[in-house]
């Protein structure tokens, strides 16, 4: 069974330096590699962030291991197990201090948004320094949904008392808003979908035909003996929960063949899922590869083909 992810080598690195250099105009672009590396593994993009940028975030202390000596860390997600001497460490409210309380451990103050996630008033800045902690930066994580003009306001706002001598971190701001924001800041762009998955027509995600069943109507398939209510071939990809493979969120089957959803006899298992073909139309051979429609951020990928 293989999970594949095709990408268009050429266009999707064009994007990625593009996209830094839009970035560089105006704040300094830094990289984010957390969780399953956008699809693509965490080390791929470390190593591939390391020749472009100085610093990376990550999302947690468990996905420091890894990163290049070369590049700064910085962990976006609070820690409450301690410090660790080489990352710059996020506290988003007073209760975060004391657990990695330490002279001179570098962090960065994350803003109380219109999230209401992590973070506080503009005052934990200095109840950090006070415990003895150096504030490299504060961050503010905007919401996805609003408007350009929304976002704006709000880091405008959420930036009132803030002392000047420190990086402003934002997250889900256009570049071209940041020379809208106060000037008597510095800026730093957290890039992760943005940057890894902007050119997104140059990646395709498929999953491999393993197997094809001939069924009748009044058939029988599946662990559920779920019913068969027509002639039709039933395909075995070799894809299911293993690699995130799930049903989308309308219940709908996320597997194409020839621009045609293919209906799931039943939700996907571990590492098989059945889908229905009627009888009369395009059937894949055994070992195709037909379309997958998953998020990557929560795919398992097996397989990078980096195409020419």
């Amino acid at each position: 069974m293989t999970v594949r992810l095709t990408v268009e080598r050429t266009r999707w690195f064009d994007h990625v330096d593009s996209t830094l250099q839009r970035v560089r105009n105006v704040a300094e672009p830094v990289p984010v590699v957390k969780g399953n590396g956008y699809g693509f593994g965490r080390q791929q993009l470390l190593d591939i962030a390391s020749t472009r940028a100085s610093v990376v975030c990550v999302g947690s202390v468990h996905e420091i291991d890894g990163v290049p000596d070369a590049l700064d860390v910085v962990v976006l997600t609070p820690s409450l197990s301690g410090p660790d001497e080489r990352a710059i460490l996020t506290i988003g409210s007073a209760e975060h201090i004391s657990p990695i309380k330490r002279s001179a451990q570098r962090v960065i103050v994350k803003l109380q948004s219109s999230m209401n996630r992590y973070g506080g008033a503009a005052t934990l800045v200095d109840e950090a320094r006070a415990a003895g902690l150096v504030v490299d930066g504060v961050a503010l994580h905007l919401p996805l949904e609003g408007s350009e003009d929304e976002r704006v306001t709000e880091v405008t706002q959420r930036l009132n008392g803030v002392p000047t001598d420190v990086d402003v971190w934002l997250s889900h701001i256009e570049p071209e808003s940041i020379p809208l924001l106060p000037t008597e800041y510095s800026y730093r762009l957290r890039l992760g979908t943005l940057l890894w998955h902007g050119s997104r027509t140059s990646m395709h995600l498929e999953a491999d035909v393993l197997d094809l069943r001939q069924l009748s109507g009044g058939d029988r398939a599946g662990y559920r003996r779920t019913p068969i209510e027509r002639d039709c071939t039933v395909a075995l990809i070799g894809a299911g929960t293993a690699n995130g493979v799930h049903p989308l969120a309308d219940g709908r089957s996320p597997f194409h063949y020839q621009q045609q959803r293919l209906d799931l006899v039943e939700p996907p298992h571990m590492h098989t899922s059945m889908v229905l073909i009627p009888s009369g139309n395009p059937v894949p051979d055994v070992g195709t590869f037909i379309d997958l429609q998953r998020p990557l951020t929560t795919t398992a990928v097996d397989e990078i083909v980096w195409a020419d």
